[in-house]
């Protein structure tokens, strides 16, 4: 039973700011800024290669739906919505991070390493993408 399942149970405290059926959404207590929310499935699935698809609509509504309340209630020009699976994956369980963003905050992009492919390179690895979601490759 990781954190998070403990937190859907009750066995562990935290700042829940929205329940549903399916969904929870939870403070995140290291937040990169205040209202940094986690939006994860109350039934445990470690990633989302093992969310099932009926679950999908759900929990992008309840981040939008928390991307709302952090405009409304503390201002959020914009938000930054991520998921780390697997790697860098702190808890695992399934969860998506709501973090409200404002301009100049000081949160530049992404935090890792950025590259300039070429046109063919940028080409060559769309092929095998592309062949990969066609079959071509099975």
């Amino acid at each position: 039973m990781d954190v998070f399942d403990q937190i859907i149970a009750g066995d562990l405290p935290a700042e829940v700011i929205l329940r549903t059926e399916r969904t929870i959404a939870f403070l995140d207590v290291r937040p990169l800024f205040p209202g940094h929310t986690l939006v994860c499935p109350v039934e445990h699935f470690e990633t989302l290669y093992e969310l099932p698809e009926d679950h999908y609509t759900e929990i992008l509504m309840t981040v939008r739906t928390v991307g709302l309340a952090q405009r409304g209630a503390l201002g959020a020009q914009g938000t930054f919505i991520a998921n780390n699976n697997i790697v860098s994956q702190s808890v695992p369980h399934f969860h998506i991070h709501v973090v409200p963003r404002s301009k100049g905050d000081g949160l530049r992009g992404f935090f890792w390493p950025r590259t300039k492919p070429s046109p063919n390179q940028l080409h060559a690895v769309a092929e095998l993408l592309r062949a990969e979601l066609t079959g071509a490759n099975t």
